[in-house]
């Protein structure tokens, strides 16, 4: 992530704006060395979610209201 005064920002605005569409990373604007603002590039929206995304990151079990035992909250030694 670049850092650019506010007064070099002000100079060459449409260059970095330009730098940040092709390179796709992001520029943070400092005023006396605190960052006041962050430049990002612009992204759409998805229209709409894509169903099954999530389906192999859970994980069931068969009985959810047994114990799991006690071996299993054993600390590592």
């Amino acid at each position: 992530m670049e850092t650019l005064g506010i007064t070099q920002f002000k100079a060459h605005a449409l260059q970095v704006l330009d730098r940040v569409a092709k390179t796709r990373e992001e520029v943070v604007i400092t005023k006396r060395g605190k960052p006041i603002a962050c430049i990002t590039p612009f992204q759409t929206k998805s229209s709409k979610p894509v169903p099954g995304t999530l389906a192999d990151t859970l994980i069931f079990e068969k009985d959810i209201v047994t114990p799991l035992g006690g071996d299993i909250w054993e600390s590592a030694q």
